[in-house]
């Protein structure tokens, strides 16, 4: 069951964490598998932990979980049983816990990434799915149902590109209304998500169930926050802005911590309530974030 917890939100912004790959990567992991941090549960569960202490050292006050690219599919596809493959998305859970415990703060969410991240294809960022509204509810049961009890503080239901999938991950949550979680949105700009629906229809799917405590943005462009801050979102966590270019396999652009810590706080200005970084941002960005805050 997740848990109740007295690091409820108040007036001070919470900050997430940032890449958790990214710094996986930093730390030496090779992550060029389509199972990407995931692998590292079964592989070298250590380094997980390890990277969850860095962001709480750095002043992160959640730790979001390395079961976004975990799936029973996805682990059975690379030879595990299914009890393995539940044992192991348990298992990002309880890394992030033991990190929390040891740092002596904060909260732990367990991520529940979009089908995209199981396709493996950059589905996430379009939203070009096989599966409506019901067979995405299915898909997701099983690992949702795993992380609802794995002993999270919430659940972060994250990089969630199309309407139907939100519809989806809301038909489950209006199932465990003890279950606390938050959703975020991949957005194409700054008044759509990434299938093209409006941001507004997309958050409106998640105003009548009270425990989901925030709707917003994460793995989007940082020059977008703004406008969809001013739209609703309450919880943005931006990649570095950085664009991936895919026929010469690098990352284009520079990111600059202290101008993301800066950027965070006109978010947090503006009305965002929880803020933090995804690709591309390390500890030093989250870091910069709590100066600016």
């Amino acid at each position: 069951m997740v848990r109740a917890s007295s690091n409820v939100p108040g007036m001070n912004p919470i900050v997430l964490d940032g890449g958790l790959a990214t710094h996986l990567e930093t730390l030496g992991c090779d992550l060029s598998d389509d199972l990407w941090s995931a692998r590292l549960l079964a592989d070298d569960p250590g380094v997980i932990r390890r990277a969850h202490l860095d962001y709480f050292r750095a002043g992160a006050d959640v730790a979001t979980t390395a079961s976004y690219q975990a799936s029973i599919p996805g682990f059975v596809w690379r030879g595990l049983t299914p009890r393995q493959a539940r044992d192991l998305i348990a298992l990002s859970v309880r890394l992030a816990v033991q990190a929390r415990d040891e740092a002596g703060h904060g909260l732990v969410a367990a991520s529940v990434g979009p089908y995209g991240a199981y396709l493996a294809n950059g589905a996430e960022y379009t939203g070009d799915y096989d599966l409506d509204e019901d067979g995405l509810a299915d898909w997701h049961r099983d690992r949702f149902e795993i992380l609802a009890e794995a002993g999270a503080d919430l659940l972060a239901c994250e990089t969630i590109p199309s309407y139907a999938e939100a519809r989806a991950l809301a038909r489950l949550l209006r199932g465990r209304p003890s279950v606390r979680a938050w959703v975020t949105f991949s957005c194409r700009d700054g008044e759509h998500v990434s299938d093209g629906t409006p941001f507004e229809k997309c958050a409106a799917v998640f105003a009548d169930l009270p425990q989901v405590v925030a709707v917003g943005v994460n793995c989007t462009a940082p020059r977008f926050m703004p406008e969809l801050v001013k739209r609703g979102a309450s919880i943005v966590y931006p990649n570095s802005g950085e664009t991936w270019d895919a026929a010469n396999r690098r990352w284009l652009g520079l990111t600059d911590p202290v101008e993301f810590g800066r950027a965070a706080a006109g978010w947090a200005s503006l009305g965002a309530r929880y803020v933090g970084g995804c690709c591309r941002t390390t500890p030093e960005h989250i870091r910069r974030i709590r100066e600016h805050l």
